[in-house]
Order: C-alpha cells, then structure tokens, then sequence
C-alpha cells in the first residue's frame, strides 16, 4: 500500500517503508493543488518584478544582487551546480530516498514555490526506483544540505549520475530506462528543491529506528548478564521506577522483568546478594534515560519531516513572501548528538557488565574468563579488548557536532548546525554499538551454559538464538569470527525476533 504524502503526517516508520523497503510514494491531489496554487502566485510576482530572495537575487552574500530576466531563467540551473559540491564515497541508497521523501512532504505544504512537475519527478523517481548519486559529506545542516541535495537536483536536468536496478550510470540514461521525463528548472525550482535539512533529517530518522530497536536487544542482554550473575531482582520492581516516575526507567524493568519471568532467580530458589554493582541494579535507570531520549528525538525528527523547511516560504492565501531560516538543522541535529551519545552510554554500561562475567573475583563463581581452561586457555579475555576498543570511538564520536559551528558564506552563513556529522557519526556509533552488544551476549550466553538453575523464557530464547550464531566456548579458537557473525545478527535483529516470538512485544517508551 503506497505513502500518501500531502494528506496527513508522515511517521518514522514512513520513512523506513519508503526508504528500506521500496514502498511507493503517492502525493495526494490537494497537494498538487497547494503546490499549484503557490506557484501561481510566484508567477505572477516574478512578471511584476518583484523581488525575492533565491527567485530573482542571488543567495548567501550575493542575496543583495538582483538578477535581470535572463538571468533568472539561468540562475537556478548554476545554483544547482556550484552547490553540488560535496565530497566522499556516495551516501547509501535508503539515505537517498530517505531525504527525497523528506524533501517531497516539504513541497506537500504547498509554500515551497516550485512547479508540481518537481515534486512529482522526484514521486516518479522513488517508485521506479532511480537514486542520484550523492557524495556523504559537504553539508554544513544550514541553509539546509545544499551539497548533497544539489547532486539529487541534478536528476532534475537530468545531469549527474544515479543508480537504477543495481547498476550506477548516468542519470540521463537511468531516467531515459525508467520512462521518467526530466522537467528541467525554472525560476525558484532549484532552490525549492534543496533548501532544507532533509538529507541528515533522513539519516536521522533511520538512525532512531535502528536505535528503538537496539535498546531493546541492550535490555534482553542485559537480563541474561543478570541471570548469570545471579542479580538481586528488587532493583526491577516496577513500583521502584514508578515512585521515581521516569517513564524509560519504568518501561526498561519491565522489559527486562518480561525476559527473566520464570527464572529461579525472581523465585526465591537462590540466595543472591543483598545488592549488587551500579552497573546491575542501575540498569534501568540508564537505559530507561536514554529511551527517554529516544522518545524526544523521535518527537522532533517527526515534526521537522512534516514540517515546512524552505526558505523564503510563499504564502498565496495572503500573498506573502518570508523570509527566515527554516532550513536549520539545530533543531534536529541537537537531539540526535544526544542520541549517538545515549548509544555509547549504554554501550559503556555493557562493557561494565562484561567485565563482571569475565572477572573471577566478581562473576559469583564463573569460572575466569569463562573457560573451563584457565591458563592453558583464555577464553574471552580478548572479546573484552574490542569492547573496549569500540567503546573508546564512540566516546570520541560522541563529542557534539551541535556546537561546532564554522562560519562560512563571508560570514553571511555564520551560524551552522554541523548536522550532517551528527548523523554521520550516529551511523558509526550504532555500527559500533551492534558489535558492542554482540560481544555481551556471546560472554552472557557462556556464562548461562556454566549455571544449573533454570533461566528465564525470555533468556532462553535469546540464548538459543546467540547458539544458531556462535557455539559454545569450549577450546579457545579464532573468536573474530564468532563477533563478526553475532554482530550482523543483532544488526538484523535476529536475537529480538527470537525473544519476542517466544514472549511477546517488548513495551516501548515513545
């Protein structure tokens, strides 16, 4: 079933069908409509003379520079190319259809000013499956991503390259294969179709998908490292977290209550401590502070996908033309600073349970580094150096971007928002953050073939599923292998799927 886009709200859910999935895209006919109307209005202003900034004057410090009629008819074909600027290995194809989505909703809203054969090339261009080809890195989040927005512009004029049923070309030729006509630019369509943040705006709603989805796998690990620990359960009592009444806290305990339900550990069965280390019975304090973050950062990326993120905007039912900054990433580019630094916060809070299973004098009678062979083997001592290793680059991507702003433009452009190395370094983070947690589970799951009580239904199915993937420890042997294929199935989610098919939907919190 097709997106409608122009008649309700998209949801970062849209924006995952469309951009991983391939879903087709349908702009309604009240959208078309909206877009007509405004580009009426444009019309009959630019034939008046009337100045507007990015229609008729040059942009950034030349905005003072008004453009006589030939001009106009020209401009917008050089803005496109001076701004096609970027630099870099070409962004993936999901981040691509992820910021024309973005940028189609934006022209929805009918103030953009851009004719409606714009927006509906680049409909055309999503549902047959044509992606420009877009370098990663360039835009400053502000005035939007103009560098990789312009090479997605480009396809426009049928210039620059794409890629079409696997294959990169000449986006010429792709359009030419696909039956898409290219429209060309007029007056004020190259503007509108790269003035916003759309691009790290994509990424970003991507980027807190994925991350929904590991927090969750960051809980289900986090309850089996607590079986094998044999936690004192009292610190995930729901009234604990309600008193205190962070709604992430309170959803994290119940999830990881959720995975040890029918344990002997939440029985009565074992003695265990009358209370453990911070990084046990803090658990769902932390990742309950980041879900709480997650639940903000999703709130903003989804008011700035249906948000009008243009400049100027066009208003036709007053007849007025605004002039502001929209296109800044800040907005967005802030929280999602925050998320890729809540990733490496919880990651930081695996490693410290890691290092309980590995360490003798605090596992409750693991054995050390969890082999049998202590001395003649070292079981997983070393899975605990590329813990640490990740660990460590996260915490140096996780510096914020937001406040490393560099003027530019002649100090026109002198405040950016850096968003796109937000959502660059949030990429690398959670790639880090699947490894991180792969390397947890794999210790957690030897850790419970050491325990002879009964784990919980939740545990077992993870555990089960950690066996499809890595075997169990018993001689040590080559273990890159084994964190390579545990990381790509906690990247597909593999260990989730298993817990959530044997006990239900885990509870979020946004």
């Amino acid at each position: 079933m097709a997106i409608k886009v122009g008649a309700g709200s998209l949801t970062i859910e849209d924006v995952v069908k469309v951009a991983r999935q391939g879903e087709k895209v349908e702009l309604c006919s009240s959208a078309v409509e909206r877009i007509r109307k405004c580009r009426g209005m444009i019309e009959k202003k630019i034939a008046a003379h009337e100045i507007m900034y990015g229609v008729n004057t040059g942009i950034g410090e030349f905005s003072e520079m008004v453009l006589n009629d030939e001009q106009v008819k020209q401009f917008q074909r050089y803005l496109i190319y001076n701004h096609a600027a970027g630099i870099g290995k070409p962004c993936p194809i999901e981040h691509v259809r992820a910021a024309m989505l973005g940028r189609i909703n934006v022209h929805s809203r009918g103030y953009s000013g851009c004719r409606p054969e714009i927006t509906l090339t680049y409909v055309e261009m999503l549902n047959k499956g044509v992606t420009p080809v877009v370098c990663e890195k360039g835009s400053v989040g502000a005035c939007g991503d103009l560098a990789p927005m312009s090479q997605i512009a480009l396809s426009l004029m049928g210039e620059g390259e794409s890629f079409y049923k696997g294959e990169r070309m000449p986006t010429k030729a792709a359009m030419e294969k696909a039956g898409i006509p290219v429209p060309g630019l007029q007056a004020r369509d190259g503007l509108a179709a790269i003035n916003g943040s759309n691009l790290l705006t994509g990424m970003g709603c991507l980027e807190i998908y994925d991350a929904e989805r590991w927090v969750k796998q960051a809980e289900i690990t986090a309850a089996m490292t607590l079986e094998a620990l044999m936690a004192n359960m009292k610190p995930y009592d729901s009234r604990l977290h309600e008193l205190r009444g962070f709604k992430g806290a309170v959803t994290s305990a119940a999830n990881i209550r959720s995975v040890v339900a029918g344990s002997d550990l939440v029985t009565g069965k074992l003695k265990v401590k009358v209370q453990d280390a911070y990084s046990m019975r803090s658990t769902p304090q932390v990742i309950g502070a980041f879900r709480d973050h997650l639940a903000y950062a999703r709130k903003q990326f989804e008011i700035e996908i249906n948000g009008v993120a243009d400049n100027p905007i066009f208003l036709a039912e007053s007849d007025t033309v605004l002039t502001g900054a929209n296109f800044q990433g800040t907005p967005v580019s802030m929280p999602l600073d925050m998320v890729g630094a809540g990733v490496t916060m919880v990651c930081v809070l695996s490693e410290r349970r890691l290092n309980r299973l590995l360490n003798p004098a605090l596992s409750v009678g693991l054995p050390a580094f969890l082999t049998k062979g202590a001395g003649m083997f070292s079981g997983l001592m070393l899975s605990q150096y590329t813990a640490d290793m990740l660990i460590v680059e996260q915490r140096i991507l996780s510096a914020p971007s937001c406040i490393q702003s560099i003027p530019a433009a002649a100090d026109q452009e002198d405040f950016v928002s850096m968003g796109m190395n937000a959502a660059l370094k949030t990429r690398q983070i959670l790639d880090n953050a699947q490894s991180v947690l792969a390397i947890e589970m794999i210790a957690a799951a030897q850790a419970v073939d050491f325990r002879d009580f009964a784990v919980g239904k939740g545990t077992r199915a993870a555990h089960g599923a950690i066996r499809k993937v890595v075997e169990h420890l018993e001689v040590d042997r080559p273990l890159f292998k084994d964190h390579n294929a545990m990381t790509e199935a906690v990247a597909r989610g593999e260990v989730l799927d298993a817990v959530l098919n044997e006990i239900g939907e885990l509870k979020s919190s946004w």
